[in-house]
C-alpha cells in the first residue's frame, strides 16, 4: 500500500521538475533574444509569457547559481594547484649530490626548492655527517690500538733480544772459559810424566788431573819450596819440576814471590 503512493509522489515531483526547468530555459531563451518586431514582445507562438515578477525573481537565482559555480571552479583549481605544488615538491631534487652514491640532483626550472623536501636532504645531510663523525672517531681509536699494540710489540721484541743476547753472551763466556780449562789441562797433561824404573808412563786424564791439583797444593801449602823436596814429593825429576813450575808460572797458576833483602 505504501509503495504505490512513494511511486505516486516521485513520479508527480519528476513531472514537476521537468516542467521548472523547461520553463526557466525558455525564460533564459527569450532574455537571449532580441526582439524583431514591436508586436512580439507580449506573446509568441505555442508559448505563454512569463511574469515581471517571476523573470525578476530568476536573474538573481541565475546570478548565485553562477557565482556558485564560479566558486566551485575556483576551490578546484586551488586544489589543483595544491596539488601540483605537492607533486612538485616531492619531484625537486637538491643540486648537490645524495648521500650513499645517488645520483647528482637536479635543480628546479625556477631555482627554487620545496620547503618539505629541503627539511628532508637537511635532516639526511645531518644524519650523514653523524655517521661519519662516528665512523671517523671509531677510525681514530682503531688507530691509536694498532699504534700501542704495535709499540708494545717492538718493546717486546727488543726485551727478547737483549735477552738472547745475554745469553749468547754468556754461552760464549763459559764456551770460552771451558775452552781455556781445557787447553791448560791437556798442556799440564802433556808435560807431566812420570818415570819408572827409566820408562816413562804417560798419566790417564783422571791421574793427570790429580797429580796436578796434589803439586798445586802442595807448593801453595809450603809457601816456600826447594826444588829436589818437591821432585821428590811428587816423583819427578828436578829439571821436570823446574819445568813444570816455569809453565805454572807463566799461564798465571802459580806467583812468583820475591824473597826480601
Amino acid at each position: 500500500m505504501v509503495a504505490p503512493v512513494v511511486y505516486l509522489v516521485a513520479a508527480a515531483l519528476l513531472v514537476g521538475l521537468i516542467f521548472f526547468l523547461t520553463r526557466r530555459q525558455g525564460g533564459a531563451a527569450a532574455a537571449g533574444q532580441e526582439p524583431l518586431h514591436h508586436g512580439e514582445e507580449a506573446v509568441t507562438a505555442g508559448r505563454v509569457a512569463q511574469p515581471e515578477e517571476q523573470r525578476a525573481g530568476a536573474r538573481p537565482r541565475r546570478r548565485r547559481d553562477l557565482g556558485s559555480r564560479l566558486q566551485a571552479q575556483r576551490q578546484a583549481q586551488r586544489v589543483a594547484r595544491l596539488e601540483v605544488d605537492e607533486n612538485e615538491d616531492e619531484a625537486v631534487i637538491p643540486a648537490h649530490e645524495e648521500e650513499d652514491g645517488e645520483k647528482p640532483v637536479e635543480t628546479h626550472p625556477s631555482g627554487k626548492i620545496g620547503a618539505k623536501k629541503l627539511r628532508k636532504l637537511e635532516e639526511k645531510q645531518a644524519r650523514k655527517a653523524q655517521r661519519e663523525a662516528e665512523e671517523a672517531e671509531r677510525e681514530e681509536r682503531r688507530r691509536l690500538e694498532s699504534q700501542r699494540e704495535a709499540e708494545w710489540k717492538k718493546e717486546e721484541e727488543r726485551l727478547r733480544l737483549e735477552e738472547k743476547q745475554k745469553e749468547e753472551e754468556e754461552r760464549k763466556a763459559r764456551e770460552e772459559q771451558a775452552q781455556r780449562e781445557h787447553e791448560e789441562y791437556l798442556k799440564l797433561k802433556e808435560a807431566f810424566v812420570v818415570e819408572e824404573e827409566g820408562v816413562g808412563e804417560t798419566m790417564t786424564e783422571e791421574q793427570s788431573h790429580s797429580f796436578l791439583t796434589e803439586f798445586i797444593n802442595y807448593i801453595k801449602q809450603s809457601k816456600v819450596v826447594l826444588l829436589e823436596d818437591l821432585a821428590s814429593q811428587v816423583g819427578l825429576r828436578t829439571q821436570d819440576t823446574i819445568n813444570r813450575i816455569q809453565d805454572l808460572l807463566a799461564d798465571g797458576t802459580l806467583t812468583e814471590r820475591k824473597r826480601e833483602g
